[in-house]
């Protein structure tokens, strides 16, 4: 599933299009919907706006016109891209006046395409419960050290709760445990105030790091304009199980930890 530098980098990629500023047209639906079914009125509420903008929350879209926002989110599989001919899975086209339009593809279709006012947006049932923006200034080490405190959950779980922190992902939370030389099976609770400043100050350097990289591209991900990310080929631990690990040499081992496979070095991770 796409995680925070990959939704950022399809949002700049939109952005980079050219649509905001444009008025739809029309909106074409070309299924009944997608992990839920599409709103009802969506196209009727949705023809004669404008575009405004395009923002991130979590691993949300946000396109925001002057009366609603447009929440999208990609799912396994999803992508936006400038329609140029149909493809297998098309399954929204947003049409401008310009003559632009703009396609959500999503073969297996877990991604989401929802339409709320825009003073309902912090009350949505996609957004309601979630946590700080890992990115934001307020996220730091005394955050971590505060919210993980007599927790006996593992801290790689903690940091992929939305509810906690958004957008982290798998990914990217194995990528900077091991950065910060914390294993992902401790208790989040065992970890130390010092241990919580690395562990923070790590998920943001990763995090800015995979957005300039256009993200990781571990099967489906694209862009807006059909790229794949590159931070795939600077994992230290991710995926890489059974190798040796490029610090010191000892094997990667791996684990079901939170529902996900986790990855990490037993010697480097205490």
């Amino acid at each position: 599933m796409p995680e925070l530098p990959e939704v950022e980098n399809v949002k700049l990629g939109l952005e980079s299009l050219g649509t905001v500023g444009q008025t739809l047209a029309q909106i074409e639906l070309l299924s009944a919907g997608l992990r839920v079914p599409f709103p009802r009125h969506l196209q009727r509420r949705l023809k004669g706006q404008s575009l405004l903008g395009i923002s991130r929350r979590a691993k949300y879209l946000l396109l925001e016109t002057e009366q609603y926002y447009l929440i999208s989110h990609l799912g396994m599989t999803g992508s936006w891209r400038s329609f140029q001919q149909p493809k297998k899975h098309d399954h929204v086209i947003l049409h401008f006046e310009s003559g632009f339009k703009l396609v959500f593809n999503d073969p297996r279709r877990f991604g989401v395409l929802d339409l709320v006012v825009k003073s309902q947006l912090q009350q949505s049932r996609w957004l309601e419960h979630l946590g700080i923006e890992p990115l934001a200034k307020e996220f730091d080490g005394d955050y971590i050290f505060q919210r993980t405190r007599n927790k006996t959950a593992a801290i790689k779980g903690f940091l992929m709760d939305q509810r906690h922190v958004v957008g982290v992902g798998n990914i990217y939370a194995s990528e900077a445990l091991f950065a910060a030389g914390v294993r992902p099976t401790r208790a989040a609770g065992k970890i130390s105030r010092s241990e919580a400043i690395l562990l923070a100050k790590n998920i943001q350097t990763i995090l800015h790091a995979a957005i300039v990289a256009g993200g990781s591209t571990i099967r489906d991900y694209r862009d807006a304009r059909g790229a794949s990310g590159t931070f795939q080929q600077r994992f230290s631990v991710y995926a890489r199980a059974g190798e040796k690990c490029l610090k010191c040499g000892t094997v990667v081992r791996a684990k079901t930890v939170a529902g996900r496979n986790t990855f990490w070095c037993m010697k480097c991770q205490r």
